[in-house]
């Protein structure tokens, strides 16, 4: 039987949606009980990020398999340090605190298609010599905000409407569309506008539809697939007439953003205006699209992603005894700690916390919304310092990071 007990781990809710992008913080806890002193080769925590494809075509034995791997994230902290003749922890409860900072950059927003996903996972490991690691993982929701960024720029760039219009003429019909934006979110709505000249001797019925193609890329090759996900219908123009249709149409909710910055996964959208006409060709036109995070994204208000907490500032300086906490009894407005076991300093701090944490230490249970986190102390304690002198701007470049290479197996157990 595992003398580890209890193996948890626990992490920061940053806001409603639980979501994380680039320049966030990853804080939480990870605990468990020893039944005996043991021996461990290292505690790590790391919050990684891969991108996966594969797929068969053929049967038999012309059957052949294609795969794709890169990896865009991996950030990691040892809350013990790895030491060749590993090291010694004592019998009963540990806790430690992490803080992982993902880095800025382009990396891709989570994704899970029919024949790729990218997944970005908070994991916990503790390695022992001779035994399987004691593991632990949780998936994290990551929206990327470089994608907002380019809709912003192309914002600017062509105002807030993109209405240059695009003409299609086929024998005796001619179209000519314009739509309002190029750029939108989830829940915005298009509006399409159609002029029809209609000197054919058949009537002709207008439509308009939203697609979205996903595509996979792996050894040279490459797998797509398209599908409608609403389509709209005008009135029928009748033979030897002329209309100018409006249409207003709402972007699912539910779509997935835009995938653009993934080296083996895209997705895109268009908008396909076309005529039907029975028993003849549809004359149709396209408008590319791109649908990116709400700008309700950035900046961000207090409580949103990115926004700094109050977990964000180290606590106030003031002297310690043995456990990290005030020397008099009830200094600063806090109990006296109880008894506790001595700390593990392998990692090169103490970041172990006695049986009664500190007020600045984390929960043991998940956190809480923004609404309900742990408060900070009393008013009477000296004020943090300014954000701004703890976490200068960091300039917003941009660059792929990721590549075609497999992950290391062995390298993943580090």
């Amino acid at each position: 039987m595992s003398p580890i007990q209890d193996f948890k781990m626990s992490y920061e809710i940053l806001n409603k949606e639980e979501i994380f992008s680039e320049g966030d913080i990853v804080a939480g806890t990870v605990t468990f009980t020893l039944t005996e002193e043991t021996k461990v080769k290292s505690l790590l925590v790391k919050v990684k990020g891969d991108a996966n494809v594969h797929w068969t075509e053929g049967y038999g034995i012309h059957e052949r398999r294609y795969d794709a791997q890169r990896r865009y994230l991996k950030v990691k902290e040892y809350l013990v340090a790895e030491k060749p003749e590993g090291t010694v922890l004592t019998h009963g409860a540990h806790r430690y605190n992490f803080r992982l900072k993902i880095p800025q950059g382009e990396i891709p927003s989570s994704f899970k298609g029919k024949f790729g996903k990218i997944v970005y996972k908070l994991e916990a490991k503790m390695p022992r010599s001779w035994h399987l690691p004691s593991t632990i993982s949780e998936k994290l929701n990551f929206v990327s905000k470089s994608l907002s960024h380019r809709g912003q720029v192309r914002r600017r760039q062509t105002g807030s409407t993109d209405k240059e219009p695009v003409v299609f003429s086929k024998g005796h019909v001619k179209m000519s569309v314009t739509v309002d934006r190029k750029v939108c979110s989830p829940g915005d709505t298009l509006s399409v506008v159609a002029k029809i000249h209609n000197s054919s001797s058949r009537k002709v019925q207008p439509k308009v539809s939203l697609h979205q193609k996903i595509m996979y890329h792996a050894e040279g090759a490459t797998k797509s697939s398209v599908k409608s996900l609403c389509t709209m219908t005008w009135a029928t123009v009748a033979s030897n007439s002329e209309k100018t249709v409006t249409c207003h149409m709402e972007i699912p909710g539910d779509v997935i953003y835009s995938l653009l910055n993934c080296g083996i996964i895209s997705v895109d959208y268009y908008l396909k205006v076309f005529l039907d006409v029975t028993l003849s060709f549809d004359p149709e036109v396209r408008f590319p699209l791109v649908i990116v995070p709400s700008l309700a994204m950035g900046p961000y208000p207090p409580g949103a992603v990115g926004a700094p907490s109050y977990s964000d500032f180290p606590p106030p300086a003031f002297p310690t005894g043995s456990y990290g906490v005030p020397t008099a009894p009830g200094a600063y407005g806090y109990p006296a700690p109880g008894p506790t076991q001595p700390g593990n300093t392998a990692s090169g701090y103490n970041n172990q916390s006695p049986q009664q944490a500190p007020p600045y230490s984390f929960p043991a249970a998940a956190f809480s919304p923004p609404s309900v986190q742990h408060q900070g102390p009393p008013l009477f304690l000296p004020d943090p310092p300014a954000y701004t002198s703890l976490y200068p701007p960091v300039p917003d470049t941009f660059g792929s990071n990721g590549s075609d290479k497999k992950p290391d197996l062995q390298k993943e157990h580090q």
